[in-house]
Parts: C-alpha cells; structure tokens; sequence
C-alpha cells in the first residue's frame, strides 16, 4: 500500500497527523521486538513541545543592590563578616527555552547498562517549522551520532518544504548528491557513525519518499556488525490499519 499525503484532506479528515505519528512508534516497537537479538529492547518515547510564544520582551524593574560594605554586625566569633553581591545582569527578560517534539523509537543494549544503540525518528510539522527547532533537532542527531547511536530519520511531512537530513549534512559540512538541487520534503534514511581503522566515517542509506508509493525497508544498525531491517512500510500499513485509515 502506497504512503498517503495525511496533511490535507481527504486523509485528515479520517484522522490527523498527530495520531499517525502518535501511534507509529508503538507498532514499530511490536515488530522490531520480533527480531532484536535476545540482549537488546525497544520502546516508544513520545514528547509534545510546549512552545510560548512571546510578543514583547518583559524586563524586571530595577532592585537595589545589596550594600558592598562590611557588615559592621559582629558574628558569634566577634569578626565583621563581608557581604558581596553580584552587579545587575545585563538583560532579565521574561521567556521560554524552546521545546520541541519527539516522535521515536529508542533501542537500548540490556548487556551495556541498558545503552542507547539506536533511534528511529518521527519528524513532526514543529521540527520543520522554523530555524531554532531545526536547529535544535539536527543538533541532536548530530550529538547522537557521535555517542555511536545509528538513527533512522523519517519523514512524512508534506506541510512544511524542508529536509532535515539536508540540514544535519550542512551541520557537519557535508553533502549527499543523491538529494539533487532542491532536496524533497518527504523521505527516509538510516545513518551511522563508525570507526574504520584510525578515522570515523558518516554513512548513510537514504530513501526518497513520495505519497502514492510504498515504504522502504532500511537497516537499523544495533553495533558494528549488526544491522536488523526496519520495514517502515509494514508498520506504516499496521498503523493505519489500526486507525482505519484506507
């Protein structure tokens, strides 16, 4: 069965974008815990961002500084003791870090401390939706890859015209032609970062995704030499199985 566009109707209206993704990570889990290796587990990790959007900045009004003087006040010991406080900060202004949404699987090792080896994940309409979220999301893939977590980066989002797979290649100042001139809004690919000797090495398996065609199954790399295949299609189908979407 082909990928459906779930963003515009007529698909929206059987059920949104949010349930798929919401339910996606679980069924990935059901299969995937089929063929992990005796030593290693997966679970859904599903986190919405509260973003506050604020219109204008609120600064604190002015407080007196604490006297920088001695405090004249002898302490049980008969000394005068110093009180020292800070100068005021150059900016107080009332706002919220960004938060932001994660749609994952995470597959741990059980032999290692239960170690995080892998991460499937989910871009959301948020992740895309403007610099600072995109920033924060290919920092973090980048920050996975290099504690030696493979990731799989899937991405369905017709809404928003950005690749975040692009984008993490820009981070680390690299390319991949297979992305043509204007790099597609929908795709998938798996990614590792391992060592070959003395150097480090990027490689990726990267799939173009398109409404109207079948998922592809891409390997989900546990360790060094051992990969297991991650069949996004057959989830995907499962998943709106279960939502009753045609």
């Amino acid at each position: 069965m082909p990928l459906r566009d779930h963003f515009p109707p007529p698909f929206s209206e059987i059920s949104s974008w949010e349930e798929v993704h919401g339910g996606w990570p679980m069924v990935m889990v059901q299969q995937l815990g089929k063929m992990l290796p005796p030593q290693y587990t997966a679970g859904p990790h599903v986190h919405l961002g509260a973003e506050m959007e604020i219109d204008a900045a609120t600064f604190e009004p002015q407080r007196p500084l604490a006297s920088n003087a001695y405090d004249a006040r002898p302490d049980d010991g008969g000394c005068a003791t110093a009180v020292w406080a800070p100068a005021e900060p150059t900016l107080a202004v009332e706002t919220e870090l960004s938060d932001f949404d994660e749609y994952e699987v995470r597959v741990y090792d059980t032999r290692r401390g239960r170690r995080l080896v892998a991460a499937v994940e989910l871009i959301s309409p948020a992740n895309k939706d403007r610099p600072e979220h995109r920033c924060q999301f290919t920092s973090k893939c980048a920050s996975l890859l290099r504690q030696g977590v493979s990731l799989v980066l899937v991405d369905v989002v017709t809404a928003r015209a950005v690749n975040m797979y692009a984008d993490l290649l820009e981070l680390i100042g690299r390319s991949d032609p297979a992305l043509g001139t204007t790099p597609p809004a929908t795709y998938a690919v798996a990614c590792r970062w391992h060592p070959r000797g003395v150097t480090r090495w990027l490689e990726t398996w990267y799939q173009e995704l398109k409404p109207g065609l079948p998922l592809p199954c891409l390997p989900l790399w546990l360790a060094e030499d051992c990969a297991i295949p991650l069949d996004l299609e057959a989830s995907y189908e499962q998943t709106c199985r279960d939502l009753r979407i045609a």
